[in-house]
């Protein structure tokens, strides 16, 4: 551990560091801060302030101030998502320390949190939303990433982390409502409103819509998204609240999986020791063809929520959400591609292409209860949390495989070019149709114990039965496997004074061997025990002022038994890894007129019990070891402001083996802001100031993502 020592050592000057570079009032503020804070005083946890700071989460489902929780989250609020213009998970991710975003493979989210790549960790409203695709941000009030593994309230999986979006609620004594357009330079736009009425004295309707189309710099790129989110609340009673809510999404758009890697010139294979890069002058070709790379989805998400307080200090809340995801994905993508040299082959300046159509329909069940009560035994206070959750997901996952009849093969070679032409192809043949059918039960307890005015400690453990049947119709195989594990999670705080906790935890999740999607069990897998994931983390918070928070975390986070992809044919091998890191953040009001989100991380990740090379550990795939980013906004006048965004990232690997290295990139945003008066403001946010040749995402060695060239985007608000 004593590597882990020295991030320990350097977590504390680089706190220091960044306070004074990046807020020189921060020390200044202190005493403010102490001011505004006092023993005996309430705190009234809303969720969120005004700006760029939240003050609150659900990483321990019972409300509690992110300062008293013993866990790095970086919260993106509402005020923040439309300052920068953010319309996916993958731009929020560009601004987070710790974490990043992958390609995706072009049709979903897909994001690595502390070295641990994932598809499926994913939650709305502290309800999982595991279906692959790109969600929308249009309906939501903020953004919450909880770092390290979350099995112990959000379940299975979790390990580096999970995103959690909390969507807009109704407000009942308000009627209020706001129409956006938003177009950009390559004729991408969108329109979205937000409509509030309320019913009578205690209750409200509220209703958030967007219509979107796509484009970019990609050859034949298009596109189209729409949702609508009608919402119903209030209170039933004076001990009782409902809410009722329904979504649905139909997104249709084209798939781009990006570039292949540059083999060598010299003749030599890309690996550890000469890794090679993204292919060069090809910035804005599609590998694929228009009209085939093509995803779909529609999706309808019901859901019901009611609270009731039968005491002061006793409450309930539970919620149950019924989803229908219906997903086709269809893509034609390069496996390689063979420059000008005679010792290359198949054939010198060509790209190799392969290709598949995929379907998902899922069906989700889950319902989720938590009893909540606050006393004292004696001097010791409790917040104590029972819970319970249950559900049922049933999936169908097919895949035909493409045929190129000019190479009677699944993969072709053609010429490389600016336009890649693609010789005829079908999908004849199914290389994978499977059914499966999850039950799933979990009952969890935690406890909150206040010691005296300086010392908390948060513990708890979560009971999971993760109970899976797949039909491999393909092979003619029927598999079964059942899990039942142990979440623990244990956290111990000190206050010195009330805005400042110095905290250490351990955590634990699991992965059941299905995998994020229920798509890897095998004859061989179902008989091996779930993946583990096991977190070790430091760190303090401090609260400058109550409107600006610096927070810092040094951890070493283990996962065991890791299925490691080895190839681009999906072959597989048992593996771990390592990842320690530390990392800090400053988000708020500097003053009155400035609002900052700053963060760096330095995350090491290694596989272990895998090959090394020269005697090195190969390190992890998609995982940088720098990632900085700042977001400020100024206000000049009550009328006018400007906003400043810089996001770094150092090189990273595209894959397991280290063969290919995604070159590191600095990327400058902007936007100016003008309130014409108290209905209407417009703005304009110009991403890639300096027009940047970058690769923002990638999945594997042949599917890195191209950055965007230097774009502008005007957006127009009207509220009434």
């Amino acid at each position: 551990m004593s590597k882990m020592g020295g991030y320990v050592r350097r977590l504390g000057s680089s706190a220091s560091v960044l306070g004074l570079v990046l807020c020189p009032a921060a020390v200044m503020a202190q005493d403010s801060a102490e001011s505004e804070y006092s023993d005996d005083q309430e705190i009234i946890v809303t969720g969120q302030k005004d700006g760029y700071l939240a003050i609150s989460s659900a990483g321990l489902k019972t409300d509690t101030p992110l300062i008293d929780t013993p866990q790095t989250v970086s919260v993106v609020t509402r005020e923040q998502l439309e300052d920068q213009a953010l319309q996916d998970i993958g731009d929020i991710l560009r601004y987070t320390p710790g974490a990043s975003i992958g390609q995706g493979e072009g049709n979903r989210d897909q994001i690595t949190i502390r070295g641990q790549n994932t598809t499926a960790d994913f939650f709305v409203d502290g309800i999982r939303d595991d279906v692959q695709y790109f969600r929308p941000l249009y309906n939501i009030e903020r953004v919450e990433i909880h770092k390290g593994p979350n099995a112990m309230i959000f379940g299975r999986g979790g390990g580096g982390g999970i995103v959690n979006r909390v969507t807009k609620s109704p407000i009942a004594d308000e009627q209020f409502g706001s129409v956006t357009s938003s177009v950009d330079s390559f004729g991408a736009f969108y329109f979205s409103g937000d409509f509030n009425a309320p019913i009578g004295d205690t209750a409200a309707f509220r209703v958030n819509g967007l219509y979107e189309e796509f484009n970019n710099h990609r050859d034949f790129y298009d596109g189209r998204r729409f949702a609508i989110n009608p919402t119903v609340g209030g209170q039933v009673s004076d001990k009782t609240k409902l809410l009722l809510s329904y979504e649905y999404v139909d997104d249709d758009r084209a798939v781009d999986r990006g570039n292949p890697a540059e083999l060598r010139a010299d003749g030599n294979a890309c690996s550890f020791a000469n890794p090679c890069g993204p292919i060069a002058g090809f910035r804005d070709t599609l590998f694929g063809q228009s009209g085939t790379n093509q995803t779909t989805l529609q999706a309808h998400i019901v859901k019901l929520r009611v609270e009731h307080e039968f005491t002061d200090n006793l409450r309930y809340n539970s919620s149950i959400q019924y989803g229908n995801y219906d997903k086709l994905y269809r893509n034609i993508y390069p496996v390689d591609a063979r420059l000008n040299d005679a010792r290359l082959t198949p054939v010198a300046n060509s790209v190799t292409l392969d290709g598949y159509v995929d379907t998902t329909d899922r069906e989700n069940f889950i319902a989720q209860g938590n009893l909540v009560w606050d006393g004292n035994t004696g001097s010791i206070g409790h917040t104590l949390l029972l819970g319970y959750e249950f559900g049922k997901q049933e999936s169908a996952n097919a895949r035909r495989d493409i045929f190129f009849a000019a190479s009677a093969d699944d993969q072709i070679t053609v010429p490389l070019a600016q336009t890649i032409a693609v010789p005829a192809f079908s999908f004849p043949a199914f290389t994978r149709n499977r059914e499966s059918d999850l039950d799933f039960l979990s009952f969890y307890i935690q406890d909150q114990i206040k010691l005296g005015d300086m010392f908390e400690i948060v513990g708890g453990v979560r009971f999971d039965r993760f109970d899976i049947e797949v039909n491999d119709i393909q092979n003619g195989l029927q598999l079964q496997r059942t899990d039942e594990k142990f979440s623990p999670r244990f956290g111990a705080i000190f206050k010195p004074q009330p805005n400042v906790s110095i905290y250490a935890s351990y955590s634990k999740s699991f992965l059941p061997r299905s995998g994020d999607q229920f798509l890897t069990l095998t004859p061989t897998t179902a008989n091996l025990a779930p993946e583990t994931f096991e977190n070790y983390e430091i760190g303090f918070k401090w609260d400058l002022t109550p409107a600006l928070s610096l927070t810092s975390a040094v951890f070493q986070l283990d996962r065991d038994d890791q299925a490691v992809l080895i190839n681009n044919q999906g072959d597989t091998t048992l593996s771990g890894s390592r990842t320690r890191g530390w990392e800090i953040q400053l988000a708020g009001r500097v003053t009155e007129k400035l609002q900052i989100n700053a963060g760096y991380s330095n995350l090491d990740g290694k596989q272990r019990n895998a090959a090394t090379v020269g005697g090195q550990e190969l390190r992890l795939f998609q995982v940088p070891e720098h990632m900085a980013s700042l977001w400020t906004k100024y206000d000049f006048t009550d009328r006018f402001a400007a906003g400043l965004g810089v996001t770094h990232q150092s090189s990273q690997f595209a894959r397991n083996d280290n063969s290919v290295r995604i070159p590191s990139f600095t990327r400058v945003d902007a936007a100016l802001f003008y309130t014409v008066n108290e209905q209407f403001k417009i703005q304009l946010n110009v991403e890639n100031l300096f027009d940047e040749n970058y690769f923002p995402s990638v999945h594997n060695n042949d599917n890195i993502t191209t950055g965007e060239p230097i774009n502008g985007r005007l957006t127009a608000v009207f509220s009434f």
